[in-house]
C-alpha cells in the first residue's frame, strides 16, 4: 500500500525523467520517514509468515503470534535519511538528450532494451561530493576522443565510475575502462589525461584521495583477475566507526551508511551474548569491521573473506587499533570454514555471526556451522532475506538429515530486527538471531 502510495498521482509519461530514476532507485522517497519504516516492517513480517509456512510444510516449529517464525521487533531507523551513502557506482550509457556519454543510473532494463542513463544530481540517497565526482568524470569522457563502452562487442572504452567517501572527507574515485585493442602506450595517454584532468585541469575541485583506473573486460572484475591501478593519492582511504580506525581497499565490502552501521554493530554486539571465553566466528568479515568492533568482549576473533584486500585491511586494521586477539583468512567460506570447524575442541564456546552478500551462504558453509556443537548461537545479517537466504534459513533449522551430512542438532530462528540502512529504498539489513 505504501509503495502504490507512494508512485501514485501521474502516469509514467507525465513524470520527469529525475522522478522516474528516484522512482525506480528510491521507490519510497516520497513518504514521510516515519511511513517508509511502517512499509518496511510490513514486507519483514511477511518474509517471517513466509518462513513460518516453509518451517511448517518441514514439520518443525511452531507459529508465534501474527503467523511469524518469531518475534519481529520494529524497524531501527537510521541515524542519517538524505546522503547517507558512503558509496555510489554510476553507469555511462545514453541519456534522455541521447548523449552516449551520460554518466548516471539506470531507468529501465536491458531485457526490455528500453535502458535511460539519467544524471542523479536530485538522488536523496546520495552525498553531493558522489555527484560531484560523477560530473566532472562526464564532462572528461564527454572532451576525449575515445567512444564510451555500452557494448562490449560494438567496442568504446568509457565505462562506469564508482566513487567511496568517508566521514573523515577522503574521497576515492575508481574508473573501469574496457582496452578493447589499445596498445601500451595509448593506455597510458588515457592514464595520464585522467591524472591530469583531476589533479591539474577542471576535476581538483573533487579534491580526490584517491584516484584508480581498473582495465576491464568483463561486467564485473576483481583486483586479482585485473588490478586497480593507483594513478594518484592514497592506495586507501580511511573510516571512523565505534572509536577505531578502519582503512579501505577500492574493492572492500564496506556498509553503505557508516551511521547505520554503528547502531546494527552495536546491537550485534548484544545479541551475540558473548563473555570473555567465547569465540566470534565472522563468517564473510570484510575489513573487520564486525569482529573488530566486538574483540573487547570475546576472548579470541576469527574472520574469513573471499576478497584478499579486505583480508589485508581487517590484518592492518586489527594491528593499528592494537587489538591482538584476531586472525582473518582469506579464501572462499565454503574451503576455509569446514576446515577451521573440524578440529574445533567442544570446550571452546563459539558465536557465529554471518555476513554474506545476496547470494546467501554456500551449502557447505551452513552444513559446517550446523555440524559444529559449540556453536549455539548465531546472527545472520542479510540484506536480502526473501531470497537466497530464504534457503540458508531452512537449511539451518530442518531436522537432520544425513543423506544431505546436515547431522548437527537444527537451530531456531528467536529474533528478528530489521535495521534501515537504506532510507528511501524497501531495503533493509535484517538480523535474525538463531539458537539451539
Amino acid at each position: 500500500k505504501g509503495k502504490k502510495k507512494a508512485r501514485e498521482g501521474c502516469s509514467l509519461s507525465d513524470l520527469s525523467w529525475e522522478e522516474r530514476l528516484a522512482n525506480a532507485v528510491t521507490p519510497l522517497w516520497k513518504l514521510p520517514y516515519p511511513e517508509q519504516l511502517q512499509v518496511k516492517y510490513e514486507s519483514h513480517r511477511k518474509i517471517l509468515q513466509t518462513l513460518a509456512t516453509r518451517f511448517q510444510e518441514l514439520g518443525i516449529g511452531a507459529q508465534k503470534p501474527g503467523g511469524l517464525c518469531c518475534p519481529l521487533q520494529p524497524v531501527v531507523p537510521s541515524p542519517i535519511i538524505n546522503g547517507y551513502r558512503n558509496k555510489s557506482t554510476f553507469s555511462v550509457n545514453r541519456g534522455p538528450d541521447g548523449n552516449p556519454k551520460t554518466v548516471g543510473l539506470y531507468v529501465g532494463t536491458g531485457k526490455a532494451r528500453n535502458i535511460v542513463c539519467v544524471k542523479a544530481d536530485h538522488m536523496e540517497n546520495m552525498p553531493s561530493k558522489h555527484k560531484q565526482v560523477a560530473q566532472c568524470y562526464e564532462e572528461f569522457i564527454c572532451c576525449s576522443p575515445l567512444d564510451s563502452c555500452i557494448l562490449f562487442h560494438e567496442g568504446g572504452h568509457w565505462r562506469e565510475l564508482v566513487v567511496r567517501t568517508t566521514s573523515r572527507g577522503h574521497t576515492m574515485a575508481i574508473i573501469t575502462f574496457h582496452p578493447q585493442k589499445l596498445g601500451q602506450e595509448a593506455l597510458n595517454t588515457q592514464k595520464a589525461l585522467l591524472k591530469e584532468f583531476f589533479t591539474c585541469g577542471p576535476g581538483t575541485v573533487c579534491d580526490l584521495s584517491s584516484l584508480y583506473f581498473q582495465e576491464s573486460t568483463m561486467t564485473r572484475c576483481t583486483h586479482e583477475q585485473s588490478p586497480y591501478q593507483l594513478l594518484y593519492g592514497e592506495p586507501h582511504i580511511f573510516e571512523q566507526l565505534l572509536g577505531l580506525k578502519f582503512r579501505i581497499s577500492p574493492d572492500a565490502f564496506f556498509q553503505v551508511n557508516t551511521a547505520g552501521a554503528e547502531v546494527l554493530y552495536q546491537a550485534v554486539g548484544e545479541l551475540c551474548q558473548a563473555t570473555g571465553d567465547t569465540v566470534l566466528l565472522d563468517v564473510c568479515c570484510g575489513i573487520g569491521t564486525i569482529g573488530l568492533s566486538l574483540a573487547h568482549q570475546v576472548s579470541k576473533v576469527i574472520g574469513i573473506d573471499v576478497v584478499e584486500k579486505a583480508i589485508e585491511d581487517a590484518k592492518w586494521n586489527a594491528a593499528f587499533n592494537g587489538i591482538s586477539n584476531c586472525e582473518f583468512h582469506s579464501g572462499k567460506a565454503e574451503a576455509v570454514l569446514p576446515q577451521l570447524l573440524s578440529s574445533w575442541e567442544e570446550a571452546q564456546p563459539l558465536v557465529a555471526v554471518v555476513n554474506p552478500s545476496r547470494a546467501g551462504l554456500h551449502y557447505r558453509v551452513v552444513r559446517a556451522i550446523r555440524n559444529c556443537t559449540s556453536i549455539r548461537r548465531l546472527l545472520y545479517i542479510s540484506c536480502k532475506p526473501e531470497g537466497e537466504a530464504m534457503r540458508n534459513f531452512l537449511e539451518l533449522c530442518c531436522p537432520p538429515d544425513p543423506r544431505k551430512k546436515l547431522t548437527g542438532e537444527s537451530f531456531a530462528p528467536v529474533l528478528a530486527i530489521p535495521f534501515d540502512m537504506f532510507p528511501h529504498t524497501v531495503h533493509c539489513e535484517l538480523v535474525l538471531l538463531f539458537t539451539r
